[in-house]
Order: structure tokens, then C-alpha cells, then sequence
């Protein structure tokens, strides 16, 4: 078997009738996070944030080691998930509102990609299918796949609190309250938007009857601006001095054309960490309270990789190269799991590869629901695993032909057994990792593999082909020496700034903005 399941001790076991044979129709709970890194979870080895309660949701799940969003960036993602196809088939290539063509600036040797803006209304999404299957559909929180007329309402969701057509809560008051969501009542003054949208989940399902209900809870947090309470910054700064992080003066690298984060110790996002956690409690807790938590699946995920340069570099996603933007593993390897009622799993893993798109087959399988192959057609059920059984052989493919502000190059990949291609459109070059033996992608195996490089690239020219994904095209504005420029001002400038910054977090005499970055925050 090409992905065996690898379980911790106690083994995997059906315990249980399965779905097809009960009575009742499982409901359905998503946790989706944004910009969250694998590495973020305590239970994924983090020693700095804490997450209690994300981490027993993990161990009551199938935790897969090998699991991957559909992009680097948020809406191409949160597509894929709505629709169980890879990126180009949708056309939500990059995240909505980015410039294209000409929008970017000539230091660039190739035009970024034009893209699709809205969810198209053909598709037939997730939360329709369960619809008119007969569930309830709720939706709270990012939704960042078009404005009026692609709204959740408008793709299958009864019920919309606070998704948008805006991507991140800064532009809308922050993750404090008052906020400026039109979705949303404007909140009092302090309240934390990420506690907010957990209790009106958690609301949600309190006032669940009989029918079955699909929950869909996507979280704004961890996305910038990273925004916490003074207690929370003081707990984690004293944390920080007591492990002794407070003496690192070597937070960042330098790699490719960005500063990236090599640490976690940043007290304002590892209390952001924590208010995250606390919502996920407070949605389980409600789930076990109205005695739903033995007929309800849960999924939790990440909509791509940690911020560790752009935005906030907020955080870091060792071992993993890279994070959010970005054409490595830290880009698009995700916390992933899938805790199913009727089958009894105690720190259960799997090495099994899974992607966003399987989310919609899987979901449909363990609700007893026909299938949409024409629909989620890059996606596969995994629902076998549940089972003891494994998944067919397959590669996985990504394609993001844009720039992003945290230093990604736009480029093509290919995932085929334990080998990863990437292919770059600037200048056609390639890169081959062996993730077997260098998950952190440092040993570029191209010039000693050329048959394989052969071998992929065909593989993923074909799938590119398939799929019609568009291309960049060559900008005749390009100058290198504003690349250079570019190049040179953040590999000083910018790298020495952000040292600076982020050992200021760790002092005691720290002052942030007047009013805590942006937000009423409460003492």
C-alpha cells in the first residue's frame, strides 16, 4: 500500500454500527482557521502555544500527517473545500482582491495571473449538497469567495454571520469589538470577535432540533492584525523570559527574497493562539452539552500554511520551509482532523496523503449521501481509513501562477510518492525534494535526478493542460535591478527591522500601539 495507516497506540478500531446502517443523519461540524500553521498545536509540537482543547480534539480524531491545503493562499483554498476541486478548475487562484496583470510592479519578470473573483454560481457547493439532502446549513465567520450575490446565502448557507466579501477583520474594527461586519450586530465594546463567532456556533447548535445540520465555523483568527488582551501578552512574554526565548536575537532568515520567522516567541500571537482554543472548547462543549457529540463528524483544518513572512511573521512552521505564500511544504502542509462518531480512535495517525478537496467525498460517504464525482472530482473520500483500508495510489497537484506579499514565486507543483516537484514560471527552472529524507526542503535533487524531473514534469504538465490553468505571461516591463533593489532593501533594511520588533514584544516595559493594534482591547 502506497499511504499505509500508521496508528499510536490503542490500534484503530470499528466500534460500532456504521453510518449506512443507523437511523439518524450524522451532523456536521468544519473548524476552519486561517493562516494557521501545523506547527501552531501544542499536539503538533509547538512549546510555546498552548491548545488544550484543539489538541483532545486531535486525539479523539484521525490525525493525518501528511495532509495539505489546496493553495498557499486563503480563497483558492476555501474554494477548493466549498467545491472538491483543485484550483484551476474553479479559477479562485489567488486570494480575491489581489492585483493582476499590471497591478504589480515591474520588478517582476512575469505578469501575475488574472483569476476568478467570485465563487462560481454553476458549482454545486458542500452546503448545497447537504441542503438538499435535508440539512440545516450555518455559516459563521470568513467566507472571502466574492460580495453581494456570492455570499454563503448565496451557495447553499441558511444562516451567514459575518462572511464577507473582505478577508480579514482589520478593515471591518479588528478581533476586538466594536466591529464594522455588515453580517454582524457591531458587538460590545472589548469583545473578542474569534469568542464571538465560537457562541454563536455554539448557539447554533444549542437550538439544533431534529433535523441534521451541517456547522461551518471559519475562523478570521490567526490572520493579521495579530491582536490580543494585555493579560494574555503578559502571561506569554513571561513565558517567553522563562524559557528563555527573551535572549534570541536570531528570530529570522533570509530566504529566496524575503525574511522569514525561525522561531515561535511572539507573545501577542501565542495569546491570539490561545483565545483560538478556547473557542474550539467552547463549540465542543456545547456539542457534548446537547448530547450531539456522539452523532456529529468534526473536521479541523487550516486554510494554508502560517504567516512566517509578510503580514504579521507572526510565527514559524519548523521543520517545514516556508509558510503562507510560499512554494514549500510550510505553504500548503496543514493541521488535519477527522474525528467520526462510531469509529473509537485514541492518537490515531495516518501517513496517508489528504487535501482539501477530499473533505466534500469524505463528508458525503460517512453521511450515507450519493457521492458527486462530476463535482468533487479532485477529491477523494478517505473514509477508508476509518475502515482499517487504504487509499488508492494518486499524486497531488497545486497551481499559482501570482506573487504574494510574503515572498512566494509563482510556480507549479507536483506531489508523486515521497518526491516534490516544483516547477517555476519565471524561468522554467525546477526543484526536486525527496520528503522522505529532507522534509525541510534544503537539498534541491534536480540536477542529480534528471529522470525524474523528466518523469514529473510530464505529470504535471498534463494535469496543467487538463485542468486549462492559466499562465503568467512575460512582463516587458521588468528591470532586474529593481528586483535587486527589492532584494538587497529586505535582506537588510527589513530583516533588521523585524529583529528589533519582535525582541520589543519581549520586554517588559513593552508599549504597543495607544489603543492594543487597533482594537478596545481589555485589561
Amino acid at each position: 500500500m502506497l499511504h499505509p495507516l500508521s496508528i499510536v497506540s490503542p490500534f484503530l478500531f470499528l466500534a460500532g454500527i456504521l453510518y449506512c446502517q443507523t437511523q439518524t443523519q450524522p451532523n456536521i461540524l468544519i473548524f476552519l482557521v486561517d493562516d494557521l500553521a501545523r506547527s501552531d498545536l501544542a499536539i503538533e509540537g509547538s512549546v510555546f502555544h498552548e491548545t488544550p482543547h484543539i489538541d483532545l480534539l486531535a486525539q479523539s480524531s484521525l490525525r493525518f500527517n501528511q495532509a495539505y491545503c489546496a493553495s498557499r493562499v486563503c480563497s483558492p483554498s476555501r474554494a477548493s473545500i466549498m467545491t472538491g476541486k483543485a484550483t484551476p478548475r474553479h479559477g479562485i487562484t489567488q486570494w480575491i482582491g489581489s492585483a493582476s496583470g499590471y497591478g504589480n510592479k515591474a520588478r517582476y519578470p512575469v505578469l501575475t495571473s488574472t483569476y476568478q473573483r467570485n465563487l462560481p454560481a454553476e458549482e454545486v457547493t458542500l452546503a448545497e449538497a447537504f441542503k438538499e439532502a435535508g440539512y440545516t446549513t450555518f455559516f459563521a465567520g470568513k467566507w472571502h469567495l466574492g460580495a453581494e450575490g456570492s455570499l454563503p446565502e448565496d451557495h447553499g448557507f441558511d444562516k451567514n454571520i459575518g462572511g464577507i466579501s473582505s478577508g480579514g477583520p482589520g478593515g471591518w474594527g479588528g478581533f476586538f469589538g466594536p466591529w464594522k461586519n455588515p453580517k454582524m450586530d457591531t458587538g460590545a465594546e472589548g469583545e473578542s470577535l474569534t469568542l464571538r463567532l465560537a457562541q454563536d456556533t455554539a448557539d447554533f447548535i444549542k437550538s439544533a432540533k431534529s433535523q441534521p445540520f451541517l456547522a461551518f465555523l471559519s475562523f478570521y483568527a490567526v490572520h493579521a492584525p495579530v491582536e490580543t488582551t494585555q493579560s494574555l501578552w503578559k502571561k506569554y512574554r513571561d513565558k517567553a523570559e522563562q524559557m528563555g526565548l527573551h535572549k534570541n536575537n536570531d528570530r529570522f532568515e533570509f530566504d529566496r527574497r524575503r525574511a522569514v520567522r525561525t522561531a515561535q516567541d511572539n507573545p501577542i500571537y501565542a495569546g491570539m493562539m490561545e483565545t483560538l482554543d478556547d473557542a474550539v472548547g467552547l463549540v465542543m462543549a456545547q456539542l457534548k452539552a446537547s448530547g450531539l457529540d456522539k452523532n456529529t463528524i468534526v473536521i479541523f483544518t487550516s486554510d494554508n500554511g502560517g504567516v512566517v513572512s509578510g503580514d504579521a511573521y507572526a510565527t514559524c512552521s519548523f521543520p517545514l520551509r516556508g509558510g503562507k505564500g510560499r512554494q514549500w511544504e510550510g505553504g500548503t502542509r496543514a493541521p488535519f482532523y477527522l474525528h467520526a462518531p462510531g469509529y473509537a480512535l485514541s492518537n490515531a495517525t495516518t501517513d496517508a496523503l489528504a487535501i482539501h478537496m477530499d473533505i466534500y467525498p469524505t463528508l458525503l460517504e460517512l453521511a450515507n449521501l450519493p457521492t458527486r464525482p462530476e463535482q468533487h472530482k479532485d477529491g477523494l473520500s478517505l473514509a477508508p481509513l476509518l475502515r482499517g483500508e487504504p487509499l488508492p495510489d494518486r499524486d497531488l497537484f497545486w497551481h499559482y501562477p501570482h506573487y504574494g506579499n510574503q515572498g512566494g514565486e509563482p510556480s507549479s507543483v507536483i506531489r508523486s510518492g515521497n518526491y516534490k516537484l516544483i516547477h517555476y514560471h519565471e524561468d522554467g527552472r525546477d526543484e526536486l525534494y525527496d520528503l522522505l529524507t529532507d522534509m525541510g526542503e534544503r537539498v534541491d535533487l534536480a540536477t542529480k535526478k534528471p529522470e525524474q524531473v523528466i518523469e514529473l514534469r510530464k505529470k504535471l504538465d498534463r494535469w496543467l493542460d487538463e485542468t486549462s490553468a492559466k499562465m503568467p505571461q512575460r512582463d516587458p516591463r521588468f528591470k532586474t535591478e529593481l528586483l535587486e533593489e527589492y532584494l538587497e532593501h529586505h535582506a537588510n533594511k527589513v530583516h533588521d527591522w523585524l529583529e528589533k520588533r519582535s525582541a520589543a514584544y519581549l520586554r517588559p516595559d513593552f508599549v504597543p500601539n495607544e489603543d492594543w493594534w487597533g482594537s478596545a482591547s481589555p485589561k
